[in-house]
C-alpha cells in the first residue's frame, strides 16, 4: 500500500553478490530522500541475499523474480506497470538494469567495479543505461577503457559509501588493539557452489591470529549462520569475548566505528567505508577476483602491506587476473574450485595455520603513522549524492534535488 500517494516510484536492486551493492543501495536511497523535493517511495526487485540488510530503509515491497530467465522480462513488466515505476537504481545487476530499460524504465546503473571489466564483460554490461554511474578507482586498467569508452551515458562518481551514526575515531588508535570486528561479507554468490568453504577456512584462523595477539573482544559479522559460526567458535582458540552474527548496514558501521581494528574480507564497499572511519584494517584473503585488486588498491594507498593473500598451493593471483580476459566468470571458477579443494582436504589445517600466522604479523606489523583513510581520500565520499541526483535528474517532470 502506498504510503503517499503523490510519491514517485522508484524500482531498487542490487546484484547478488555479496552484500557491498546492498551498502550501496542504502547509502543511495537515503541521500535520494534527502535530496528530493517530492516524496519518494521504493520497491525491491530480487536483493533477497541483501534485504535483511536493507531493514533499516523504508522499501515499501519486494518482488521476487521468476526462477527462469526467460520469465524474467514480463514479470519485470507486470511490476513497472502495476507499480508505476518512474525510475530505477540498480548496482552492478548489468542483465537487470537492461530488462528494465527495455521495460521502458529509466534506469540509474552504478558500476562500482569499472576496473574489473574486459571485451570478455561487455555483453554482460547496461552500456546504453539511462545514465551509468562508474564509482572512481585507483587505477583503471588498459583492458577497461574501451569497454567503458562505449558507455552511452558515463558519469564517474566518487566513493559510495554511507556515515554512522556515531562519530568515528578521529586518529588510529594508539597502542594494542583490544577490540576487534572481523566482516565477511555476503559470502554467497550466483554461481558459488559452496558459500562455506571460505568462512571454514578463515574464520578460525582469524580468531586465533586475534587470541595470539591479545585481542580482548571481537564481533564476527557477515552472512554466517548461527550453527555454523557456533561450530567455527567452538573449534577455535579464541578471544575472551566473542560474538556472531549478520548486522543492519547502520549497525555494521556502527561496530566498525567503535572497535581497534577491522579484518574484513577486501569487498570495496567495506574498505571504502572503513577508510572514511579511519579505522585501520587488515584485507583478509580474497574471496572473488575484484577483492585481488581491492586488496592491492588499499595496500598501495595507504603504504601498508597488511594484505593477507593466499598460499601458493591454493592459487595464485596472477593466474586468476590472466583468465580475466575472457571474461570474470573464468577467473571466478578457478578461484572457487581453489578455496573448496582445501576446505574439502583432510590437510587443510595447514592452510588455515599458514593464515594465522601471516594474519598475526599483520596485527603487529602497522607503523605508526599509517593514512588509514588513504584509499577513500583518493575516491571522495559524495557517491552516494551523486548518484542520487542522477536519479532524480531521470525521474519524469521531477523538479530534481530539494
Amino acid at each position: 500500500m502506498r504510503t503517499d500517494s503523490n510519491a514517485r516510484t522508484v524500482v531498487v536492486s542490487g546484484v547478488e553478490f555479496g552484500w557491498g551493492s546492498t551498502g550501496k543501495l542504502g547509502a543511495i536511497l537515503s541521500a535520494a530522500r534527502e535530496r528530493s523535493a517530492e516524496p519518494l517511495r521504493f520497491v525491491g526487485l530480487a536483493s533477497e541475499l541483501g534485504r535483511p540488510v536493507l531493514s533499516e530503509h523504508a522499501i515499501d515491497r519486494w518482488y521476487d523474480l521468476p526462477d527462469a530467465e526467460e520469465d524474467v522480462p514480463a514479470g519485470i513488466d507486470a511490476i513497472a506497470r502495476s507499480e508505476r515505476a518512474a525510475a530505477a537504481v540498480v548496482v552492478l545487476d548489468g542483465a537487470l538494469a537492461k530488462t528494465l530499460e527495455a521495460s521502458g524504465v529509466p534506469t540509474v546503473f552504478v558500476d562500482s567495479l569499472p576496473f574489473l571489466w574486459t571485451e570478455g564483460d561487455r555483453a554482460a554490461l547496461p552500456l546504453d543505461a539511462t545514465a551509468y554511474c562508474a564509482q572512481k578507482c585507483v587505477e583503471l586498467p588498459s583492458e577497461c577503457r574501451d569497454v567503458l569508452a562505449s558507455v552511452r551515458s558515463l558519469r564517474w562518481v566518487e566513493a559510495v559509501v554511507a556515515a554512522p551514526s556515531v562519530a568515528g575515531p578521529s586518529a588510529p588508535v594508539a597502542g594494542p588493539y583490544r577490540t576487534a570486528v572481523v566482516s565477511l561479507g555476503g559470502l554467497r554468490a550466483p554461481s558459488l557452489a559452496d558459500w562455506t568453504a571460505y568462512p571454514r577456512i578463515v574464520v578460525p584462523a582469524v580468531l586465533e591470529a586475534l587470541a595470539a595477539y591479545g585481542i580482548h573482544e571481537v564481533h564476527v559479522a557477515g552472512n554466517l549462520p548461527a550453527d555454523l559460526a557456533g561450530q567455527l567458535v567452538d573449534a577455535s582458540i579464541t578471544p575472551p569475548r566473542v560474538s556472531t552474527g549478520a548486522l543492519a548496514h547502520g549497525e555494521f558501521l556502527d561496530r566498525v566505528a567503535g572497535c581497534d581494528v577491522l579484518l574484513t574480507s577486501p569487498g570495496l564497499t567495506t574498505l571504502l567505508e572503513a577508510g572514511r572511519l579511519r579505522v585501520p584494517t587488515i584485507c583478509l584473503p580474497p574471496q572473488n577476483l575484484s577483492q585481488i585488486f581491492n586488496g592491492r588498491f588499499h595496500s598501495r594507498a595507504i603504504g601498508a602491506e597488511t594484505r593477507i593473500v593466499w598460499p601458493k598451493g591454493v592459487f595464485t593471483e596472477e593466474e586468476a587476473l590472466s583468465l580475466r580476459t575472457r571474461g570474470e566468470d573464468h577467473a571466478l571458477e578457478l578461484i572457487y574450485a581453489a578455496i573448496a579443494a582445501v576446505a574439502a582436504d583432510p590437510d587443510g589445517r595447514r592452510t588455515t595455520v599458514a593464515l594465522r600466522d601471516d594474519i598475526l604479523t599483520a596485527l603487529r606489523g602497522p607503523a605508526d603513522g599509517t593514512d588509514w583513510g588513504a584509499l577513500t581520500a583518493t575516491v571522495g565520499v559524495d557517491g552516494a549524492a551523486q548518484v542520487a541526483d542522477a536519479l532524480l535528474a531521470i525521474l519524469p517532470g521531477a523538479p530534481g534535488p530539494a
